[in-house]
């Protein structure tokens, strides 16, 4: 189980951070679309901080009733964290998210990636921890560094070589900044701290693309040489 713990250098409420976290000796955590969409849902739901259920008894309501409470909640509740951008990879997630109350980043990162453990270690009987130890936090300090984050996160996918285009990636916020991705599928709340029209952040990400995927792959070759 992943505590809560408080931080040396607390996050600080109304700022944005890059969030990461790894799965434990590079465990591939999400093995197939409901592996993926399991998370999804918690992220959506777990921002919310009037959002209280054990997300498998959450689950074991009928559709109606799920429904009915999630747009209560998201009229009603106030939010730990805004997401601005993020990206499920097979060992390790990625975001960009801005703390909305005091230790609203270390309650949902509590809440997602413990609620995760269980339902992986029941489904695939294992025991253990699943993630390596508290998630890692950075500050980001202005609006350029914010943008070419999300250019970083958005081309993970791509730089790993699971999809040729981002877009092909159904785990990331990238289809939500073109406006491509349905509404009952949307994590982010990007508008308030990027102007994107969509076709001009298209051309920004995919001008990197290439780039990005050489550097990933120097990284890989680094770390071989390392271990070999």
């Amino acid at each position: 189980m992943v505590k809560m713990q408080y931080r040396k250098d607390p996050l600080i409420s109304r700022q944005v951070y890059h969030i990461y976290s790894r799965s434990i000796a590079g465990f591939v955590v999400f093995n197939n679309a409901t592996d993926y969409s399991r998370m999804w849902q918690m992220i959506k739901l777990y921002q919310l901080k009037d959002f209280r259920y054990r997300f498998s008894k959450f689950l074991e309501l009928d559709k109606m009733t799920q429904i009915e409470i999630t747009n209560n909640l998201f009229n009603t509740s106030e939010r730990l964290i805004n997401v601005v951008a993020c990206c499920l990879m097979p060992t390790h997630i990625h975001f960009t998210m801005e703390q909305i109350s005091d230790n609203g980043i270390s309650k949902f990162m509590s809440k997602i990636l413990n609620s995760y453990a269980r339902y992986f270690n029941r489904k695939y009987k294992r025991n253990g921890p699943l993630w390596a130890g508290r998630f890692k936090s950075e500050l980001v300090k202005d609006d350029d560094q914010l943008l070419h984050l999300t250019r970083y996160i958005h081309l993970n996918p791509t730089s790993a070589k699971l999809v040729k285009n981002p877009e092909d990636w159904m785990y990331s916020s990238y289809c939500e900044y073109l406006g491509i991705d349905s509404q009952q599928n949307t994590v982010c709340v990007f508008d308030k701290f990027i102007e994107v029209v969509p076709e001009d952040y298209k051309k920004f990400v995919m001008d990197r693309k290439d780039y990005q995927a050489k550097l990933s792959a120097i990284k890989q070759l680094s770390i071989e040489d390392c271990t070999s």
